[in-house]
């Protein structure tokens, strides 16, 4: 499979390697990229820089035009096995006759099975406008939007859509190269409705936790023998999903209350820090961090010793939770319930 990546905005390199990227690793593919935008050097050497990054090959001539360096990589892709080719190609807001011609000869010569047009979400009508001017000039099967880290960013998926009569396959939603994901509208409208995106949250948990360290967390929970390790490693966990604002936007409800709010992630950074500096022994038994042990956690996490306090405190009484709804006794289940239903807790289990 041959892709091209015409652009009408900025990004358009940076998507290209985001795409290798996700295509190696989600499909188990071989990609090899083409810098394709010759008139820019530093399109080149971004693209260079990129491939090395990702370790993904990368062909580049700067002495050659863009439609024979296409030409050139098709013949390496095919004798290297690579799969998929993917062509940085020149892109621009304002569309002239000069670069639509270059895109149509490399189009002629390479025939790729799939055109993308990069689309900046920031841009606004100028790149609807354009996108319709590409669709009409040289035609491409589907959308990317890059900054599509913003839920209130979405109406240019739709205005694209309406516009062209062309999906949008994927989007770029942050700035490392593993931001990059399938573009899902029933999705998105969930999330600009504030209804959530649970089944995405899903989706990056599962790529984040490994299927043997959740049923050992599962039976830890289970049993309250939960510790301050298995708390850091979660935290680990955690931010392999993503920033915790993203993650928490993904909840019903939480979209729409978290838009202005600044989630400082800092204080995560803190409490990981302070059990970093404990030793194994100390987090797998918090019960034997006396006065002296705090104070030596706290110098070495460059905390407070109320800090390291709090931390133990706040363990402690999740532990005690922990334990308590773990025994899936009448009477755990009666603490939790309102004022004058506890009586009826047996008629209602049928005990």
């Amino acid at each position: 499979m041959t892709t091209t990546s015409p652009s009408v905005v900025t990004g358009k390199t940076t998507t290209a390697g985001k795409l290798a990227l996700h295509l190696r690793d989600k499909y188990d593919c071989s990609p090899m990229m083409v810098a394709a935008d010759v008139r820019r050097p530093a399109a080149i050497d971004q693209l260079e820089k990129l491939g090395r990054e990702i370790d993904v090959p990368v062909v580049s001539d700067r002495d050659a035009s863009a439609p024979m360096v296409c030409t050139q990589a098709k013949v390496e892709a095919a004798q290297q096995n690579c799969n998929p080719l993917i062509l940085d190609t020149a892109g621009r807001l304002h569309i002239d006759e000069e670069m639509m011609d270059e895109l149509q000869r490399i189009r002629d010569s390479v025939e790729p099975d799939y055109t993308f047009l990069v689309v900046d979400a920031m841009t606004g009508q100028d790149a609807v406008v354009s996108a319709k001017e590409f669709d009409k000039q040289l035609g491409y099967d589907a959308a990317i939007l890059t900054k599509l880290d913003g839920d209130a960013r979405g109406g240019a998926a739709l205005s694209i859509k309406a516009v062209t009569g062309k999906p949008v396959k994927f989007a770029g939603v942050g700035e490392q190269l593993d931001k990059f994901e399938e573009f899902h509208p029933d999705r998105m409208a969930d999330r600009i409705l504030g209804m959530g995106d649970v089944v995405t949250l899903v989706e990056k948990a599962e790529e984040a936790v490994e299927e043997e360290d959740a049923k050992e967390l599962e039976e830890k929970l289970k049993n309250a023998t939960f510790d301050l390790e298995d708390f850091r490693k979660q935290i680990k966990t955690m931010r392999k999903m993503g920033p915790l604002q993203e993650i928490l936007g993904y909840l019903p409800g939480m979209g729409s209350q978290l838009q202005d709010l600044d989630i400082d992630e800092s204080q995560i950074d803190r409490i990981e820090g302070i059990i970093n500096s404990m030793t194994p022994r100390e987090r797998t038994r918090p019960a034997i961090i006396n006065a002296s042990r705090r104070q030596r956690i706290a110098q070495g996490s460059g905390a407070e010793p109320k800090e390291v306090n709090r931390l133990l405190k706040q363990f402690k009484q999740m532990r005690k939770m922990m334990k308590k709804v773990s025994k899936g006794n009448m009477d755990a289940l009666s603490d939790m319930m309102p004022e004058g239903m506890e009586g009826s807790m047996e008629d209602m289990m049928g005990q």
